[in-house]
This record gives C-alpha cells, structure tokens and sequence, in this order.
C-alpha cells in the first residue's frame, strides 16, 4: 500500500506577504488587481475571507465585500524563491515529488525510512520544517491514493493535517460528496445532483456503462474515485505544457451572448490557474474551443505573450460567427501553452 502526502501552503502568496511585512498579517489582503484596474484575485488572506473575498474572484466583487482591503500587486520572484526552498524540504525525504503548482505538490513516501517509516510523522516534520526555515505554515493530507491526499489535505486548514489509512477509505468514501473529488466542476455536480447522484455511496450503486454514456472519461474516473481507486503513479518528470479551463453545457446554447458570459467565468478560472503554475502571466499562445452538438470540435488560437482576455473573447466571436454554421454548442473551453523552459530562459537573458 502506498504512502502519499499532498502538501498545501496556506495562502501561499498572501503568507509570503505578510511574513516579510509583519505589519499586514491582522488586515485583509489580497493579491491580484488594483483598484483602478479590472483584475481578479489569485489569492486572500484568512482575514479577507472572513469578508468573503476568495481566489478567482474579481477584483471590483472583492472590494464590495471588503472595502478597506488591500491590494498587493505580487512579487513573483519571492514566491518562486519560497517554492524552490519547500521543494527542496521535499527532497530530503523522497525524490518522488509532483509538484502541482507553486504552493501544492504530491510526495511518495512509501520507501522512506524517515521517521521510521510513518507518512503521518514525516509530514508533521515536513510541515514544522517548513516553518522553522521559512515561516510559513502548511497543511498535509495523508492517504494511500492520490485524490483522497489532496481531499485530506484540505480538512484541517490551515495549518493542519488529516490522515485517512487504508482501513478508513471505504468508509470516507461512501459519504463523500462528489462535488468534493477533483475533477468534478460545478457543471458536473449539478447534473450528478440532477440524476440522483450525491454521494460517492449513489455512484457505488449506479451503472458505470449510463456513467460512461452520460460522462464518458469523466464517468470512469468518478466510478473509480467512488471505489476508493486512483492508479495514477507520482509524476516527477512531467513537465507542464498547458493549462486550460472548460465547461459541458446541460444545455446547448444558440447565443452567442451566452457563449460570452460562459467565456467571462471560464476566463476567472484560467487565470486563478495560471497564476498558481506561471505567476507572471507570460505564455506561448493561447485560444478557445468549441464542441458544437453533432460532437465536432473546433479549436482556434493565436500567438500571444501574456494572457489575454480580449483577444480570447475575440477569437472566441470569430470561431462562433464562421465555425457554428447554426449547430448549436454544447462546450466552451479556453486553453494556453506555456513557454518552453528553455527559450524563456533566453528571453530572460536577453532582456
């Protein structure tokens, strides 16, 4: 049985903040925007969320809930300096790290001899470490599967950890909530709600061939996560090409307004994930896709810097008007490839 670790730094960006200036650790913060510029926040700190400010949410929202909230530009270079430093904190107990973005990563403890063996001890230790060397706090969850770490790391932020063995995963999964295995969006939580289906206990006495025909991969990976199942091994050698955003419609759309306002949410998601794996926003292109409802998709995008919202809804209007041909649309997605490693790092040279 495997011993996995999910490591998640509270409030990452935020904590860096107030650590290095002690003067803002009792009032809301946030990262992301300005008061004078539409923007959406990457990040809060737990005074601002008391207010309700959260992650992807815009700018001009967070100040409504939080008039007196104050707004940080990011300083990338000392998020990327901590993340280096609880990387290599890592290292010291496995080599077998995936790292997710700049404040979460996966470790695969299960032939480490450290602390006698006990995945529960070593993340304790790793999250103290974490603390003593740099003065943030981080919050661990402890699983044999890869999902139920990240789902565990989540129940006793901050500062916490939660530890399901793998005589309690049958029992932890039956109650719960879909909604809460990564993966499933707020989409696809409502249509399972619509069907009947709740709790990981509904999917265990549901058909996985109506699964597959209504959700298709999705639809294998929820019967497997209902199960307690996840195969998926640590990947340390990946290295991250893209990230996107996209949504299945309960119901094909024929407006393009609809189609905006879709775009305009998907938008806050995709940066609110850019952000955590490429803080400075810079990227190789970026583009949109449409699946219309005879199931042809069409993917259009453009060479572009930085990401970049207007172009995103312009490009998404040009598919629409030359592309749809009348069909109506049943997803709308938005996707950016990243920069090389290598030639960013000439450019950055070159500067």
């Amino acid at each position: 049985m495997r011993k996995i670790i999910h490591v998640d730094m509270d409030c990452f960006f935020a904590a860096v903040e107030m650590r290095d200036n002690p003067a803002l650790r009792d009032i809301p913060i946030a990262i992301g925007g300005s008061r004078v510029q539409r923007g959406v926040i990457s990040t809060a700190n737990y005074p601002a969320r008391k207010f309700g400010v959260r992650s992807a949410m815009p700018t001009a929202m967070a100040l409504k809930l939080c008039p007196h909230l104050t707004l940080l530009p990011g300083r990338f270079d000392a998020y990327k300096a901590a993340s280096s430093h609880i990387r290599e904190i890592f290292s010291r107990y496995t080599s077998l790290i995936e790292p997710l973005s700049l404040d979460e990563a996966y470790l695969d403890v299960s032939d480490s001899l450290h602390c006698q063996g006990s995945a529960t001890l070593m993340a304790e230790e790793i999250r103290r470490t974490i603390f003593d060397e740099l003065q943030l706090t981080a919050s661990a969850g402890i699983a044999p599967v890869k999902f139920l770490a990240k789902i565990a790391s989540d129940m006793n932020k901050p500062n916490g950890q939660f530890v399901i063995a793998p005589h309690q995963v049958a029992e932890f999964v039956r109650t719960l909530p879909l909604a809460k295995i990564p993966g499933v969006g707020k989409v696809s939580a409502a249509k399972l709600e619509g069907m009947g289906l709740r709790t990981c206990e509904d999917v265990q006495k549901s058909d996985l061939a109506m699964l597959l025909q209504r959700f298709g991969k999705l639809g294998r990976i929820l019967w497997e996560r209902s199960q307690g199942i996840d195969e998926r091994e640590i990947n340390n050698t990946r290295q991250r090409k893209s990230v996107g955003v996209e949504r299945t419609l309960m119901e094909d759309i024929h407006e393009w307004a609809d189609c905006e306002a879709i775009i305009e949410n998907l938008y806050q998601e995709l940066e609110r994930r850019l952000v955590k794996v490429k803080p400075d926003l810079l990227i190789a292109r970026q583009g949109v896709k449409l699946k219309f409802n005879d199931f042809q998709l069409t993917t259009q995008e453009h060479v572009w810097p930085r990401l970049n919202k207007a172009d995103l809804i312009s490009t998404a209007h040009k598919t629409w008007h030359e592309r749809r041909g009348g069909r109506g649309v049943r997803l709308v997605g938005l996707h950016v490839t990243l920069l090389d490693p290598q030639l960013e790092r000439q450019l950055v040279l070159g500067l």
